[in-house]
């Protein structure tokens, strides 16, 4: 039977050229979730990611990414990993097929034709299997990496902001597929900026600066961090705004199409700036995803100036 996590780590630390790249990080990643990473640029996302696979060593910490223990058995982690990432790394000049050809070839597949045919019906690259991989579209380039990273068959992928200039629709079908792979057991790291796509995952982590800042469910996190959020429509909504981003308790303001929005963590002071704009009517909303990531990076920033 196999273990119920495919990864888990403790206090796992990174620091490059004596400046911390990744402070204290303890994770928990179940078998066949997608696990999504956010946090601003720089924030210590793929640093975190490589070392829970065991493709970079800590400075200190400990953990086993798919029963192999990260520290001492990266060569047998890396036969198990597949690696999307942000920029297309294949090569321009081969065509769609002769790309897959040649990275089955470097993982020594047996019966690989089968298996690239298999893998560029399923994701659609069949239609483009003679075409130049650098005339392909952003979308398409994504699919192809995408393919290259299954050709091995293995247990776990790192999709680094996989759909990053990608449109909407070729965003969508991208994520249907990676849920679809959970169905065959395959668990999925998964680092964005995108919301939506972040709502997708099972669960969530939030690297600030180095720091774990949450982790959990999208409602787990909502619910950890506090956020309270009024609503209100109508006129002078941009003069309005400036005017309640100065006063006490008001974290956030936005003016989002024909209603603003605020957000704060302490309802006596937030009930106090309402009461001042009587031209308003304002009522509770949702708190959303993107508003608790504004304020967990605010939190980081503030402290970190102090």
């Amino acid at each position: 039977m196999q273990d119920e996590y495919a990864i888990e780590v403790a206090h796992l630390s990174k620091s490059f050229h004596g400046k911390p790249a990744v402070t204290d990080v303890s994770l928990k990643v179940r078998r066949g979730d997608i696990f999504g990473f956010l946090g601003p640029n720089g924030s210590g996302k793929t640093t975190t990611i490589r070392m829970l696979c065991g493709l970079m060593t800590p400075d200190s910490g400990t953990g086993t990414c798919l029963g192999y223990n990260i520290l001492s058995d990266s060569r047998m982690i890396k036969r198990l990993v597949g690696y999307v990432p942000q920029a297309f790394s294949l090569y321009q000049d081969l065509t769609t097929k002769e790309n897959l050809d040649f990275i089955a070839r470097i993982y020594d597949e047996r019966d690989y034709v089968v298996r690239v045919n298999r893998l560029m019906a399923e994701l659609g690259l069949d239609v483009y299997q003679h075409i130049l991989a650098g005339r392909l579209s952003g979308g398409w380039k994504q699919r192809l990496s995408l393919a290259a990273a299954l050709i091995h068959d293995p247990q776990l992928l790192l999709l680094d902001e996989p759909t990053a200039g990608v449109d909407p629709k070729a965003r969508r079908e991208f994520w249907d597929y990676i849920s679809y792979l959970t169905t065959k057991g395959i668990t999925s790291l998964v680092s964005t900026h995108y919301m939506d796509e972040a709502e997708r995952c099972n669960q969530l982590a939030y690297i600030v600066y180095g720091e774990l800042m949450a982790e959990g469910t999208v409602d787990d996190i909502i619910q950890k961090v506090g956020l309270m959020t009024w609503a209100a429509s109508g006129q002078g909504l941009v003069k309005l705004a400036q005017a309640m981003r100065s006063l006490p308790g008001v974290l956030q303001v936005v003016v989002w199409g024909n209603e603003i929005r605020i957000c704060g963590l302490d309802a006596a002071l937030l009930k106090q700036a309402m009461a001042r704009f009587k031209e308003v009517s304002w009522h509770p909303a949702k708190t959303s995803l993107e508003e608790v990531f504004i304020s967990l990076v605010s939190e980081r920033t503030a402290g970190s100036s102090v």
